[in-house]
């Protein structure tokens, strides 16, 4: 194993990918001669070559068009985003045509591509920089999502995301490209679809995804200390969502938290809700307790916006709710 960069384990992935194949190229603003905005692709024009390493005009809606084109003949494209904010501008492309092409060209189109780059919030970037997007994409049927939460996952399903025949949703943290993290030196894969479950424990389950998953982390350190055992999932998979490893744990411990970076209404903590009441509501001895970022666009002053994130005090303090722990 040898500990690297978040950003390193980005890099290797699709480096990895590029040996192998031909048809896979990476494209996208700043990715070749800056190294990328977040130096994900640092090298890679260096090795590959300004045919396979592409970097485009402020254009989101024209690259994204793109790779979708050269998906349906032949080609993997890998198209990242500086962030998925921007992505909007070509939402068009990744809804409307890479979504929806193999069912409406009765499966004579499939589109092997991958959006990739960071979501969520990112520090004092202001409200139109800092906006979660996985749900959305997720609602989308066609589409799979995956958020990883440290360098091993994001490798691994990187490198799946690559090899799968539909289009990926990759989403990744401009505040997670700096983490360290062991990764094996040989190959390796991560089956699309599968959470992990990072910590065991008996008491509560506390199910999130992403780099919010640390004050979870951080939550279960705390609580740890007064002898409550925290069973965290880490989902890594948005869509399709293993539901399965999240119904078992809380049969175990009878609790559950969710954690999310993402505003309250209509998201992933939401369906993770109905599932569990659905499918475990007789192994249940508390009502759900889900924690968002508060309802708001994101702030920008500091001081507003650790009040609108979530942290691991409303973790703990979720938990003991659950617990009916005053």
């Amino acid at each position: 194993m040898k500990t690297i960069q978040f950003r390193e384990a980005v890099q290797q992935a699709m480096s990895e990918e590029m040996r192998k194949d031909e048809s896979i190229y990476l494209m996208g603003e700043e990715v070749a001669e800056y190294n990328g905005a977040y130096k994900a692709s640092k090298g890679m024009l260096d090795e590959f070559g300004p045919d396979r390493v592409i970097d485009t005009p402020i254009a989101e809606l024209g690259f994204a068009g793109i790779g979708v084109g050269s998906a349906m003949n032949g080609n993997r494209p890998i198209i990242e985003f500086m962030t998925f904010n921007f992505s909007l501008v070509g939402i068009d492309q990744i809804i409307n045509n890479a979504a929806k092409m193999r069912q409406m060209s009765g499966g004579q189109f499939n589109i092997p591509i991958v959006f990739r780059g960071p979501t969520a919030s990112a520090g004092q970037l202001g409200a139109t920089h800092s906006q979660a997007f996985e749900s959305w994409y997720a609602n989308c049927p066609g589409l799979k999502v995956i958020v990883p939460s440290n360098p091993y996952d994001a490798k691994g399903l990187l490198k799946a995301a690559i090899r799968d025949d539909d289009p990926v949703i990759f989403m990744e943290s401009e505040q997670m490209y700096g983490d360290k993290g062991e990764v094996p030196e040989e190959e390796y894969v991560l089956e699309i679809g599968k959470a992990d479950i990072k910590r065991e424990g008996s008491d509560v389950t506390i199910v999130s995804f992403g780099k919010i998953i640390k004050e979870a982390y951080k939550a279960a350190e705390k609580l740890a200390e007064d002898d409550i055992s925290c069973e965290i999932i880490d989902l890594r998979t948005i869509r399709p969502m293993d539901h399965e490893t999240i119904i078992e744990s809380v049969k175990k411990t009878n609790r559950l938290v969710i954690l999310e970076e993402a505003w309250p209404f209509g998201n992933i903590s939401t369906e993770i809700t109905y599932q569990v009441q659905s499918k475990a509501f007789d192994y249940l001895d508390a009502p759900i307790v889900k924690i968002n970022t508060a309802d708001t666009p994101a702030p920008y002053s500091p001081v507003l916006l650790k009040e609108w994130l979530p942290n691991s005090d409303d973790v703990i303090k979720a938990v003991k709710q659950v617990m009916y722990i005053d």
